[in-house]
């Protein structure tokens, strides 16, 4: 009713600025309304206002009940303003709680000197005020000093009972609003995490896409590259074979095209069997023998990550290894790319294809080794782990 995030709805708000704004302006139009809506209950100090003979006494009491209720609504008003990251409940500052609580107070004062014992009903709309705008440690103690100024100490001094009826109303009003308000602040508390995470969960298919998008053109521009580098070589000796590797580098770039535009669409599928031929075509157009599986004895489960590895790990000894045999070796649990070429992948190891294959293995519950070979080379290793069944 009165919070900076409780008007709009939650799911419309969040990561929305234009339906954010919308939700301000709402807050700070319907707020006061609102607030004024507890106006009810200065009926009836106003009425016996009225009832007053002494028309100067009557215009007093009633400019000062009048003055009261456009204080109250004009505190709310404040609450309401301001951005809405701003932390809820306000501090406990000069502006939004101690000001509008001593002017009340000081009208509550003086509608007093003609309103006596009657005056003692305005208390709920301090009690609901600091219920409202204060921290709970704070809002027991301000509650007790106005129950006692107001219901204990002044009857104590002309000798009469404290006013327990009184006392009840103040303190439900202040248990009831304190309540609305720790619902408020869960709801922001709620508010900004659900935003914090749209946030993040943007951020991180950024990265996803960013990662599939480099896999992606790493593997198949150094296809591209080593292919017309053959080709350009072959132009003079055997003319025919080289057309058809600029043939196959045509079909690679729109390969290359189709699979950006698939991951960036998030339709895009990695297979183990797929890599294997990929892996197989760009082995021979850099003319490194390869033992690779077959096809037909591949693994079902973790098909995905296992096609993920290949990918990259195929790459980096295409581009870096000037390795001259390279031996992929399959298990239900493991994929193992290993080659004879010049050992750590300079520039590749600890680059961003193999760090986002890194992610890839350990979401899925994997483990990713990177190390050189004690005969020469270097190995990709990822493994995961398998029951019994699988290792049968």
């Amino acid at each position: 009713m009165f919070g900076r995030n409780w008007w709009p709805r939650w799911a419309d708000v969040a990561g929305d600025p234009d339906t954010e704004e919308a939700g301000i302006r709402r807050r700070r139009r319907f707020g006061p309304l609102f607030a004024t809506v507890w106006g009810v209950y200065l009926i009836d100090p106003l009425r016996k206002a009225w009832e007053f003979d002494d028309p100067v006494a009557r215009a007093y009491t009633v400019t000062v009940i009048v003055a009261f209720g456009v204080c109250y609504v004009w505190s709310y008003w404040m609450l309401v303003r301001g951005p809405v990251q701003r932390p809820w409940p306000p501090s406990l500052s000069l502006r939004t709680v101690v000001a509008p609580l001593a002017v009340q107070a000081l009208l509550m004062i003086a509608a007093a000197v003609t309103l006596h014992s009657a005056v003692l009903g305005m208390g709920v709309y301090l009690a609901s005020y600091i219920g409202f705008t204060t921290p709970i440690k704070p809002a027991i103690l301000l509650q007790l000093i106005l129950i006692l100024a107001t219901c204990v100490v002044p009857q104590a001094i002309i000798g009469q009972r404290p006013e327990f009826g009184v006392m009840e109303s103040i303190a439900l009003a202040g248990f009831a609003v304190a309540g609305v308000r720790v619902i408020l602040v869960r709801n922001h508390e709620l508010f900004l995490a659900r935003k914090q995470i749209t946030e993040l969960a943007v951020a991180e298919e950024r990265l996803r896409v960013g990662r599939d998008v480099h896999d992606i053109l790493g593997h198949s521009l150094t296809v591209i590259t080593v292919k017309t580098e053959l080709a350009q070589r072959l132009i003079d000796l055997d003319p025919q074979r080289a057309k058809t590797e600029m043939s196959e580098v045509e079909q690679l770039a729109r390969e290359a095209l189709a699979g950006v535009r698939t991951t960036v669409g998030g339709l895009r599928e990695v297979s183990l069997a797929g890599e294997l031929a990929n892996a197989r075509t760009a082995l021979r157009a850099a003319e490194i023998d390869a033992e690779l599986p077959d096809s037909d004895d591949l693994p079902i489960r973790n098909s995905v990550v296992f096609g993920w590895v290949l990918r990259e790990a195929i790459t980096n000894v295409v581009r870096h290894s000037g390795a001259s045999h390279c031996w992929v070796r399959v298990t239900p649990g493991s994929i193992e790319v290993a080659d004879d070429g010049v050992g750590q992948h300079a520039g590749a190891r600890d680059g961003s294809g193999l760090s986002g294959l890194r992610e890839r293995v350990r979401a899925t519950g994997g483990t990713l080794t990177l190390a050189n070979r004690p005969e020469g080379g270097f190995r990709v290793l990822a493994s995961f782990p398998v029951n019994d069944k699988e290792r049968e």
